[in-house]
């Protein structure tokens, strides 16, 4: 089991593009269900060679949000036996924590939407104060735009304060941030691997929806449907629509900075341009990349592909040191 590649994951469908790609190859791997799972503390044996971490935080939302919480521990613990861990302890304190993604942009001084982080959602009408309307209220640990809400104005969010309707999600922590109006009704949004560029694509949005999972996404620009074969087999079709998308050189770089400092090796960053003044701002670092339907036809390449070519070398990189190799199936 040393030398063997173990794909830990709680969403059976997103990953069948990349099971599917690793059986094509024959290559030897071990799923590990994040929903259902446990370790001994106390053994000290190094079981896989290689730890892909694919746990979600919007989990809760399929009823399997006591694994968010555990992965933390989870990944200390092999972290700890000295495994390889890809998207590790850090990648995925940054994935399930929208706080901590604007600290480390900020960190960086790159530009994101104003924000204030509340704990109480009697502090949201206070944190909204010098913020632009309309704003919204994202859950700290989101995923898939789950957690957020729209306000339009300072008496809109009062009302729902006194009515009980802010929710603050799991961890009871919240942003209360500045809603930006998109310039040319899109999203740009990045992936990378191993910490540098893949591809890019261009998400276009009507404002009315927060869910620009790049899996869940309906069409091309053109009207295309997309082939959505990583996304859930019942996924309602969104009707958004998405393009293929080469960023300004200076993004790439910052967003190479952005998942290198998070130590982020597969993951995407999304920016927007506020249509008000221009400005380009980062809003949202992902650890969990699902990447867009239909690649082959969208951007001219299977990205399963290219990761599952990094994994191989990840594999027999680690192996290496212990003597080992990366075995085929069987």
């Amino acid at each position: 089991m040393s030398r063997t590649l173990a794909i830990y994951y709680e969403h059976p469908d997103w990953f069948r593009p990349l099971f599917t790609e690793l059986n094509r190859r024959a290559l030897r791997y071990v799923s590990l269900d994040a929903t259902h799972h446990s370790y001994d503390p106390g053994d000290n044996e190094r079981p896989y060679a290689v730890v892909f971490n694919r746990m979600s935080p919007s989990a809760y939302l399929r009823g399997h949000g006591q694994g968010i919480f555990y992965t933390v521990q989870y990944l200390d613990y092999l972290e700890n036996l000295g495994t390889r861990v890809i998207n590790g302890q850090k990648a995925f304190a940054i994935e399930i924590s929208k706080a901590r993604q604007l600290s480390l942009l900020d960190s960086l001084n790159l530009l994101y939407p104003r924000a204030r982080v509340i704990n109480h959602p009697a502090l949201a009408i206070a944190a909204s104060q010098g913020l632009r309307f309309p704003i919204v209220v994202k859950a700290n640990v989101g995923g898939s735009g789950a957690g957020i809400v729209r306000f339009d104005s300072s008496e809109e969010l009062s009302a729902a304060v006194e009515e009980g309707r802010v929710n603050l999600g799991i961890d009871q922590t919240a942003l209360v941030q500045e809603f930006i109006p998109p310039r040319g009704g899109h999203i740009t949004r990045i992936e990378t691997l191993g910490g540098n560029y893949l591809y890019g694509i261009k998400v276009f949005t009507t404002g009315e929806t927060f869910n620009l999972c790049p899996a869940d996404i309906c069409q091309t620009t053109d009207g295309v449907e997309l082939a959505r074969v990583a996304c859930p087999v019942d996924a309602p079709k969104s009707g958004l629509r998405v393009e293929a998308f080469e960023p300004p050189r200076d993004v790439i770089r910052s967003v190479e900075r952005i998942v290198q400092a998070a130590q982020i090796d597969v993951g995407g960053v999304e920016y927007i341009v506020d249509d008000r003044d221009g400005s380009l701002l980062y809003y949202d670092i992902n650890a969990l990349s699902n990447f867009v339907a239909d690649a082959t036809r969208v951007i001219g390449f299977d990205p399963h592909v290219r990761l599952v070519d990094f994994l191989e070398k990840e594999v027999t990189r680690c192996a290496a040191v212990t003597g080992s190799r990366f075995s085929a199936v069987g």
